[in-house]
């Protein structure tokens, strides 16, 4: 009998505890030190609890459990609903100051009826047995003018006509001249952004022509949420903007938004993908952006009522009080997630659509399928990760992104680590804590 070689110890920030989590046996708890110390000591006189938990377990009995639960995940991972994005522009009427595809905007070229056609002939072909729904990128999908309305009109009308449902990823600029025609379909979400309060959202978030935004994204929410569909709001948060989050939380409950079962909200983190658009100065590591964030959170608890965050799986722990299944890959990249756009390229995930050099082939105007990067980004998970196999987080990192590992290490099978040790900390903290 030993420790369990997927135990995760972490301090919970401010108590002098310590919380252990183990994704593989299903359990977590608080420690005292004395608890730490009789779980690292050697020997065979561990706590019955311990065994019983399997924090203390007999190795080749982890390594079957280990093997079955892997067996599970795939199976699972295979009978997974599928995100497909369709790029139907890479151009955009804003000009944000942290754009990652500033670098390889094109020039106006118009969405075919051919190239619509063949992407759904292609979905038809390969992922006729898989389920599956369309979401819209960009760039920015829902651009002004007769020419973006008939070819978006003419490619909804094929996700209609498949009963398929569809997502869109908008800048909201443009939203409300598109309610009539995303009504006729069934609306997953749109995902729109602010990043803050009127004068910091309209600093970041620039319109081309009028210099603001934020007035007519507002009243395009209020829009979709009267009429039924669903809303998710998205803030990208940096050095630069995160002491507007506070404004922005009580603007949307003021609102009323926050009272809406069909609004929900995300935090994104502005970081280094294919380049910097922004000064490195504002940029914030996934810890330290958490870090900040929990002592803002600290100091203005009305923000909860407008976001909670995961903090790695402590969220969800305190949710649904039990741990989330293991975690053996967390890059959905040509497996529950692929990337087309409007030239009739295909690309792995959103984090590569567009760059050149990460075609895998295209559907327009004939079907060609680069196999060997596809096979690559397929077998990505922590079983082929070399530095992941023996890492006791990787049960809750998954391996991380393929493309960011890629871009900072080379490789798609490299990892891209998450301080999931630290995250916990922080999020028991913020969640079990009674004097939080």
């Amino acid at each position: 009998m030993q420790a369990s070689s997927h135990n995760i110890v972490s301090a919970i920030k401010g108590t002098g505890q310590y919380v252990i989590v183990n994704i593989l046996s299903g359990h977590a708890d608080i420690l005292s030190d004395d608890d730490l110390k009789a779980l690292q000591k050697q020997g065979s006189d561990f706590p019955e609890d311990f065994i019983r938990k399997e924090y203390v377990t007999d190795p080749a009995k982890e390594r079957h459990q280990y093997q079955m639960a892997y067996i599970d995940f795939l199976e699972q991972r295979d009978q997974e609903e599928v995100q497909v994005f369709f790029v139907p522009t890479y151009l955009c009427n804003f000009s944000c100051s942290y754009c990652y595809q500033a670098p390889y905007l094109t020039q106006p070229e118009k969405l075919s009826k051919n190239v619509v056609d063949a992407f759904f002939a292609y979905l038809d072909e390969h992922l006729g047995q898989r389920k599956h729904y369309i979401t819209l990128f960009g760039g920015e999908p829902l651009l002004p003018g007769e020419a973006y309305r008939d070819s978006i009109s003419y490619f909804l009308q094929k996700c209609k006509a498949r009963q398929l449902d569809v997502a869109v990823v908008t800048n909201g600029y443009h939203l409300d001249e598109y309610l009539d025609m995303l009504s006729e379909v069934s609306i997953r979400e749109v995902q729109v952004t602010l990043d803050g309060t009127e004068a910091v959202h309209d600093n970041r978030r620039r319109h081309k022509k009028t210099g603001k935004s934020f007035g007519r994204i507002v009243s395009a929410i209020d829009q979709a949420l009267k009429a039924d569909m669903p809303v998710n709001l998205r803030t990208v948060l940096d050095k630069e903007n995160i002491d507007s989050l506070p404004g922005l939380a009580r603007y949307a409950i003021d609102k009323g938004w926050t009272e809406s079962p069909l609004f929900k909200t995300q935090l994104g983190r502005n970081y280094e993908l294919h380049h910097c658009h922004s000064g490195h100065d504002k940029l914030y590591s996934r810890l330290s952006m958490y870090s900040d964030l929990y002592d803002l959170l600290d100091r203005h608890p009305e923000i909860l009522k407008f976001h909670r965050p995961a903090y790695s799986i402590s969220r969800f722990l305190k949710d649904s009080g039990h741990l989330p299944d293991p975690l053996f890959d967390a890059c959905p990249a040509c497996k529950g997630e692929w990337a087309f756009d409007y030239r009739g390229h295909i690309y792995s995930c959103t984090a590569t659509v567009g760059k050149p050099g990460e075609e895998l082939g295209q559907f327009y105007p004939a079907v060609s399928l680069d196999h060997e990067k596809i096979k690559t980004w397929q077998q990505r998970d922590v079983h082929s990760i070399k530095e992941c196999l023996h890492c006791n987080l990787q049960l809750a990192c998954g391996g991380g992104c393929g493309a960011m590992a890629k871009n900072a290490r080379g490789s798609v099978l490299k990892p891209d680590c998450r301080p999931v040790q630290e995250l916990i900390g922080l999020g028991i903290a913020h969640y079990f804590n009674q004097n939080h």
